[in-house]
């Protein structure tokens, strides 16, 4: 789990390797429980919905998490490449997920798929 976490920190700007399936899922989730918890603990302490701005402090925080947003969506964008990578399958198969509903399931199915020999090592 933890040497998945840093695989996917460590190869963040690499879209051309592979990645297993625990390369891929378990970022997936610890990068949620992650965002939650931050997101609650935030929204305790400033009392009201993180992405409501009152003051020159909200905007910090706005501003920090839009940063944080933008590095995990590109680093989860580049996992699912290599993820795709790894059964085989061009990059260009993330593109799926603008398909509304039946995009995202598919690439759910697609990144559940079991590693094949690939030409991407």
């Amino acid at each position: 789990m933890i040497t998945s976490y840093k695989k996917f920190w460590n190869n963040f700007l690499d879209a051309s390797g592979t990645a297993s399936r625990s390369d891929y899922w378990w970022p997936v989730i610890i990068n949620f429980v992650l965002g939650a918890l931050i997101v609650n603990f935030i929204q305790g302490l400033t009392g009201h919905p993180i992405t409501e701005i009152y003051n020159v402090q909200d905007l910090t925080v706005s501003m920090i998490r839009n940063v944080a947003i933008i590095v995990l969506w590109f680093a989860n964008l580049t996992v699912s490449i290599r993820r795709l990578h790894d059964t085989d399958r061009s990059g260009w198969w993330v593109l799926i997920s603008i398909i509304p509903f039946i995009g995202t399931i598919w690439k759910i199915i697609l990144m559940l798929l079991p590693s094949k020999p690939s030409r991407w090592n």
